[in-house]
């Protein structure tokens, strides 16, 4: 999946643990393996070159393909599985990967709480202590170094923060329909939500779409807030995110 992962864990049976972190990681190594478009033996290569059904493929790929068609008829066609013409699950597969992850850890016995961070976006599941929260810092897009605001996991079982924009890998968000690099209002694009399957696929989403589509349309989600940068220095929040702030 081209990233750095980082697990951590709190309580629980330090040898349960550890096995547990084996699986997680050879889950996501499966997951490169399974979904990478740089590997012609993928499945999704093979998939996408017509040598495969999905059916012959992975079982993980048929739930992957399904998680990604609703992402896309949810976004009116803002989140797409094609990328130049080709079949391409990158913009859903890290989310989805991550969360599974966390999710086969905080099942541990006595694990008390999880974090795991792939490439920045994050699930979080539990606490990390009793009585305090996880925090997330979200980078400010136009001050290196400097964030831009805070996210509490305080009242939330579960919660994740997936962050889509230009500061660090450039124009690499494509407008599906046009095919080209999105030209949008916009530096970086927060969202806050349960699952990082989907707040992954809406922070692509809504920065494609710029400011004021985007806004609008991430107020219409439930369970979802949002954080949103203009090249302009502006800031826009949906209406719950200041309850997500600390």
């Amino acid at each position: 999946m081209g990233t750095v992962f980082s697990f951590d864990v709190r309580g629980g049976e330090p040898g349960a643990v550890s096995a547990a972190l084996r699986e997680a990681v050879a889950g996501l190594h499966r997951a490169d393996a399974v979904f990478s478009t740089y590997r012609d033996d993928s499945d999704l290569s093979r998939l996408a070159r017509g040598e495969r059904t999905v059916a012959r493929c992975a079982p993980e790929l048929a739930e992957v393909l399904q998680l990604a068609a609703e992402a896309e008829r949810l976004s009116d066609g803002w989140f797409s599985t094609r990328y130049r013409g080709s079949l391409d699950l990158t913009g859903i597969v890290k989310g989805w990967a991550a969360e599974r992850a966390a999710r086969l850890l905080a099942a541990v016995d006595g694990v008390a709480g999880v974090s795991v961070n792939g490439g920045g976006d994050v699930q979080l599941l539990g606490m990390p202590e009793p009585g305090r929260p996880w925090r997330v810092g979200v980078s400010d897009p136009l001050r290196p170094g400097a964030l831009a605001a805070v996210i509490s996991t305080a009242g939330a079982p579960e919660l994740a923060v997936a962050t889509s924009g230009t500061a660090e890998r450039g124009a690499h968000i494509v407008d599906p329909h046009t095919g080209r690099p999105a030209v949008t209002d916009l530096l970086a694009v927060t969202v806050v939500g349960p699952r990082l399957t989907w707040v992954d696929c809406w922070a692509t989403a809504a920065f494609a779409m710029g400011s004021r589509a985007g806004l609008a349309w991430l107020e219409s989600l439930a369970d979802i807030e949002a954080l949103l940068v203009t090249a302009g220095d502006e800031v826009r929040c949906t209406g719950g995110l200041a309850a997500r702030l600390g």
